[in-house]
């Protein structure tokens, strides 16, 4: 049985641990606050990012990225615009690496499995995405995901039965690049239909920009090499609902402050947790440029944390010239 362990203890990477722990096998768990990691393995809590969850006691925190050394299966589960930084101090030997941050790095355009690659080029790499809120996952209750593996079937075949519980079911692809398209993409239209929450546009509003968000990540994703069923699934179109339908997404809650009028600056800066599309839009937009593709709500988003009135972006998508809805592909 392979060693496994958690880079990130955070919400996502906590209910991961405990998912992958809860039948009782020991999981390494990588917090950068040792505090915490003091407090997951004296007191089995995580009051700072999940504090319903009652955690296993298998589940080993360390604040010492050394104690991963061991591991032949890590997760890597940091906010995206750290994962270089957490990576080029990681033991450097080769070991699967499953990437379960959702963005694009800032500054290079990178998607987190070209960071993973160039600094870890020994190591094979699968992304693990689609829609899932971690104190559900947590909770034990049913979730399915997509599990992209860069190496193949071979990849799929060791993974699987190191990841899957009888409640947390993943799907295989072997398209790596549709998987971070649609969790990097969902991050920034999640943004969006918050604005329409926190603005009072209606039910109707938000199933538009929904779809139409959905036709922006399908070109986006054409443009990069994406298969179009990967984002017709769980990683895709899956995460893309649960993500704008819920005020449990960060990305959403930020959007509806957006649309409240508060002040993009002062949000982003009083927040704990990460709303990654915040950090993903601008990238998104400049990509979308260089490969000339059309994502006008991307855009939109972007404008809006430049600090943009919200109604008046919103008046202005209204605006757009009429078309035909035809195939986005």
């Amino acid at each position: 049985m392979s060693r496994v362990g958690v880079i990130g203890a955070g919400a996502w990477g906590t209910a991961l641990a405990q998912m992958l722990a809860a039948d009782g096998r020991e999981i390494g768990l990588w917090a950068r606050e040792p505090e915490l990691a003091e407090e997951i393995n004296a007191r089995h809590t995580n009051s700072l990012f999940l504090p319903a969850a009652a955690l296993a006691g298998s589940i080993r925190a360390t604040s010492e990225l050394a104690d991963m050394a061991g591991c032949d299966l890590l997760l890597l589960v940091t906010p995206a615009q750290h994962l270089a930084a957490t990576m080029a101090q990681l033991p450097g030997s080769p070991r699967d690496l499953v990437l379960c941050s959702k963005g694009i790095e800032a500054g290079t355009g990178r998607a987190m499995h070209e960071v993973a690659r160039d600094i870890a080029p020994a190591s094979e790499i699968a992304v693990l995405s689609g829609p899932t809120f971690a104190h559900e996952v947590a909770a034990g209750l049913p979730t399915a995901v997509t599990l992209a593996c860069g190496g193949g079937r071979a990849q799929w075949q060791r993974l699987a039965p190191e990841i899957a519980r009888p409640a947390f079911r993943p799907y295989y692809s072997d398209d790596v690049v549709g998987a971070e398209v649609g969790g990097a993409v969902k991050n920034v239209l999640a943004i969006a239909c918050g604005v329409v929450e926190g603005l009072g546009l209606g039910q109707n509003a938000r199933a538009a920009l929904i779809a139409r968000g959905y036709a922006e990540m399908q070109r986006f994703g054409a443009a990069l090499g994406a298969q179009r069923e990967t984002l017709a699934g769980l990683c895709g179109l899956g995460d893309l609902v649960l993500t704008c339908s819920s005020t449990s997404s960060r990305n959403f809650s930020l959007g509806r402050a957006l649309g409240q009028g508060e002040d993009p600056l002062a949000l982003l800066s009083d927040r704990q947790t990460v709303a990654e599309g915040a950090h993903t839009a601008p990238v998104l937009v400049e990509l979308a440029r260089r490969h000339d593709v059309d994502m006008p709500i991307v855009a939109a988003v972007q404008r809006l944390l430049d600090g943009a009135p919200a109604k008046t972006i919103a008046a202005e998508l209204l605006m757009r010239p009429l078309t035909a809805e035809g195939p986005p592909w």
